[in-house]
């Protein structure tokens, strides 16, 4: 009898427990013995009586109706259904769970009919395909190879195991930005480069290498370059000239089209990366026994790379313990270490607002300096030229080592550290640029075209970054690893020390780069072009620079807590362009000497005169809808709508976190029942031991009866 009481869980948790082959006594002892003392069932039961309560009170006022209840059971049923149709590999269970879901599926299909069957299998095979073509789009990809190094655990791929996954982060970002690049290069080709080249242009200028000209030219934006498609003043009406078709509308759209393109795209990633770092919070994964029993990467074969990690999860845990006791440390101090600690950090912080205004100082008076007349050495006067964006590069290399050194002694725990460093060092990079294009607007620029001397600016920032970015590797960084391997115990190699990839600054100048790209592409419509050059050329730089001349650092960067940052700082930077033209032509127009000499705006002309005369060119009824949609009786039909949208975004947000907190009771219920079966397994097991060593007892005392009655 008790053969027969023994049960099957795990057959009895699966979906085909109805037909299992086990008696009706063994289904009614498990639900009447086990399952009604599970800590789960109790806890349903109890919100059951309450549900059931209220579901009576609603009865008496006004019953429900059965179309309710058949919504629910399609809403399972449906939901049953998409699970069966996943890929098993996506299934949270084990083999052993797979593969009785991989038999239960055969046995599916056999039962359902001939027109079913096809189309999960067409639904099946459509998934696969899919899958494919995404794995060869991914292959297709440039540098896959590199960030397959980064990821690999070979003997020739060792790149992640001795730098960490922040490092690929960073080489990932930067392909991110020559996406952007490309795809505004292509915007550019096709609404302004490409119909101007077709239909020609005005400009008289040749477009030959004079001899006036010299190599000097590619370095100052002068010359050659000047007449060249890569600024503004080249580009006038042609032969091109409809009312709302023609070089300045197509130039405005260009441009618009950027701006428009690079804001969807990161407001994008944001949300994306936001969403990631969220969910990465909640998890459970930032336990110390999940770091300690689940950290371990078995596919590692290679032994340095096995001490590399071994490193990783030790300052990983190093890095908790140091959160860990700086809370304890915070929790703890005294009113009188709060009143120090405050007027320590206000003295910091007026210091680092203190090297802000004398790095702004500096950057202005070096472009005071830049407008005096012209040296006749060519080396002089390129050295001068230069003079304002040498400042900037010196200034934003600078000053952001000085802000990591005063936030260690503003005792912050150590993320906050590092946000309140990128933070002080993107507001020195965008700042600093818009003090310098502040001096450059408020200056009466005596040039035949103003235009192309702003594109000429934004081009020298560019080459300049990219020629810091080739000598500070190949004429600092490596001398300096030569020097280490050759002589380490020289007291020059001591004092300079070993250098790290330290990757916020890194992204940091990415982040500075693609601003002054995005704030002259309007004065310098081939600066993305420019760019695209430029960072490849800046990603197999830093590729050398990581490999050859800096050393794994020893506590791993977390590029999943500031990546959020760094697309919001991109995103500050984009704004930060968009209006630098908006109060270019504010000026302009707001000056009594309102002209543009040059490029596609020229002879009075502006972008307001241009595109009232399309539209006033347009029929009655299509000026009457544009009108009412820059009217401000279209705003409040828009907002009303907009606040309908962020209410629907906010209420499923509350439903989605209300869901995930009954997931997690959900959870909790599950291991409560695992803890309560091994509890009850364990007294099984306690008692059948009894039971054989009392029954022994038992028979020698009725032999030893059973002798003495004879």
């Amino acid at each position: 009898m008790e053969d027969q009481k023994t049960v099957s869980f795990m057959r009895l948790l699966s979906d085909e427990s109805i037909e299992s082959t086990l008696s009706s006594d063994s289904c009614e002892y498990y639900q009447t013995e086990i399952y009604e003392l599970l800590p789960s069932v109790q806890a349903v039961r109890s919100q059951q009586d309450t549900y059931d309560t209220l579901k009576s009170s609603e009865a008496y006022h006004g019953g429900q109706g059965p179309e309710e209840g058949f919504g629910r059971d399609t809403q399972s049923r449906g939901a049953r259904e998409k699970v069966s149709l996943q890929p098993l590999r996506n299934l949270a269970m084990c083999m052993q769970g797979k593969r009785g879901a991989r038999e239960r599926r055969k046995m599916q299909i056999s039962n359902i009919g001939f027109w079913e069957s096809g189309r999960r299998s067409q639904c099946i095979n459509r998934k696969k395909i899919w899958a494919q073509m995404r794995e060869a789009g991914f292959s297709l990809l440039p540098w896959q190879h590199t960030l397959h190094e980064i990821q690999g655990n070979s003997e020739e791929q060792k790149f992640t195991w001795r730098f960490g996954i922040g490092v690929k982060s960073y080489f990932v970002f930067l392909r991110y930005l020559i996406y952007l690049n490309l795809l505004h290069s292509a915007l550019i080709g096709g609404l302004v480069l490409g119909p101007t080249a077709f239909y020609g242009t005005n400009n008289s200028e040749s477009l030959r290498f004079g001899t006036n000209d010299s190599v000097l030219d590619f370095f100052l934006g002068s010359g050659f370059l000047a007449r060249s498609p890569v600024f503004f003043g080249f580009y006038t009406r042609g032969s091109l000239d409809l009312i709302c078709l023609n070089t300045p509308l197509l130039y405005l759209a260009g441009i618009l089209s950027i701006f428009f393109c690079s804001l969807i795209m990161i407001v994008r990633r944001t949300i994306v990366g936001y969403k990631h770092t969220w969910m990465l919070e909640k998890r459970t994964s930032m336990n110390v026994s999940f770091k300690i029993f689940c950290g371990w990467d078995f596919n590692i074969q290679d032994p340095a790379a096995a001490k590399l990690k071994h490193s990783f999860i030790r300052n990983d845990l190093k890095l908790f313990l140091e959160e860990q006791s700086f809370s304890l440390r915070k929790a703890q101090r005294t009113l009188k270490h709060k009143v120090c600690l405050y007027l320590l950090r206000l003295i910091l912080n007026l210091v680092v607002l203190f090297l802000l205004v004398g790095a702004f100082c500096l950057i202005y008076f070096s472009g005071m300096i830049t407008r005096r007349e012209s040296p006749k050495h060519w080396f002089l006067n390129l050295v001068l030229q230069y003079l304002s964006p040498i400042t900037i590069t010196f200034v934003n290399l600078v000053l952001p080592h000085m802000f990591r050194k005063i936030s260690a002694f503003e005792d912050y725990s150590l993320t906050f550290q590092v946000n309140a460093t990128l933070v002080r060092s993107i507001f020195l990079k965008l700042a600093s640029l818009g003090i310098y294009l502040f001096f450059i607007f408020s200056e009466n620029l005596q040039h035949s075209c103003r235009e192309n001397q702003l594109g000429r600016e934004m081009y020298k920032l560019c080459i300049f970054n990219f020629l810091t970015t080739f000598f500070n590797t190949f004429f600092m960084n490596y001398p300096r690893k030569l020097l280490q391997e050759k002589y380490p115990t020289s007291l020059l190699a001591r004092l300079t020390g070993k250098q790290r990839f330290l990757i916020p600054f890194n992204v940091l100048d990415l982040v500075y780069i693609q601003t002054v790209s995005w704030v002259g592409v309007y004065y310098c419509p081939l600066l993305p072009l420019i760019g695209i050059v430029t960072l490849m050329a800046v990603f197999y730089i830093k590729k050398f620079s990581v490999l050859r001349c800096c050393v794994a650092e020893q506590r791993m960067f977390r590029a999943s807590n500031s990546s959020v940052l760094f697309y919001f700082m991109l995103l500050l930077g984009l704004l930060m362009a968009a209006t630098t033209p908006v109060l270019d032509f504010y000026q302009s127009k707001q000056a009594n000497n309102f002209r543009i000499s040059c490029g596609p705006f020229k002879n009075q002309e502006s972008v307001f005169n241009v595109t009232n005369v399309c539209v006033k060119s347009l029929p009655s009824s299509a000026q009457t809808a544009l009108h009412y949609l820059s009217s401000e009786a279209f705003a409040l039909p828009l907002l009303l709508a907009e606040i309908i949208i962020l209410t629907s975004y906010v209420s499923r947000g509350r439903a989605n976190r209300k869901a995930i907190e009954r997931l997690k009771d959900m959870l909790v219920m599950c291991s409560s029942d695992k803890r309560f079966l091994v509890k009850q397994h364990a007294t099984l097991l306690r008692g059948q031991k009894n039971a054989k060593r009392v029954r022994p007892v038992a028979v020698e005392q009725r032999k030893l009866l059973h002798e003495e009655s004879l």
